[in-house]
């Protein structure tokens, strides 16, 4: 057991500090009527088990991705904010007649999800460099259990009794910029913007 606490300890703290910001995320998802709470959710776990996937697969074979090409993720948000902004600058009764046609999907998070966290892949790579079978089991427990703690926390500000109402009243307006600028921040952190000039 002894063991085990040392990579779980570093699991907590490599998943707390690099999915920090992925809060905000989740809670403009839950904000957002287009999405269902089932789906916000499913997306998460879907988008944090494929960034967990791929950093393990990276450690096993010495896989070195580099920062720009993984940067490029960052267009997934950008689309959807833009997309968002598109129906947003539509009148209230054709706006809402699309959202009802076009409702938001679990895969729509787990792009966000997975762009988000597309510099963290550097991180859980080399916290999963030279682990034994089982340490990567456990890694895998934590991020699961912290994903849904994640997911709590985000639904509780939501639908908190103070905070859960102005949330949910500009949510609609607020995640479209959110989504574009965390995808140009993605871009920008990653170095992809100096990558897309040379293209």
């Amino acid at each position: 057991m002894d063991s085990l606490l040392a990579p779980i300890g570093l699991a907590v703290a490599a998943f707390v500090s690099t999915n920090i910001d992925d809060v905000f995320v989740l809670v403009g998802f839950f904000a957002d009527k287009q999405f269902r709470a089932r789906d916000v959710v499913i997306g998460q776990y879907l988008g944090i088990g494929a960034l967990y996937v791929i950093s393990a697969a990276a450690a096993l074979i010495s896989l070195v991705i580099p920062t720009a090409y993984i940067g490029l993720l960052g267009l997934a948000p950008i689309a959807i904010g833009i997309k968002k902004l598109y129906y947003l600058r539509r009148n209230d009764r054709t706006e809402t007649a699309a959202c009802i046609r076009r409702p938001g999907t679990s895969l729509d998070v787990t792009a966000v999800t997975i762009a988000n966290g597309g510099d963290n892949i550097a991180v859980y790579t080399a916290l999963f460099a030279a682990r034994r079978a089982f340490e990567l089991s456990a890694i895998g427990i934590v991020f699961a259990v912290m994903t849904g703690l994640w997911c709590v926390g985000a639904h509780w500000l939501v639908n908190h009794r103070t905070l859960g109402l102005p949330i949910r009243a500009q949510a609609h307006r607020v995640v479209p910029f959110v989504l574009v600028g965390l995808g140009f921040l993605i871009l920008i952190r990653a170095g992809t913007i100096q990558l897309l000039k040379l293209i």
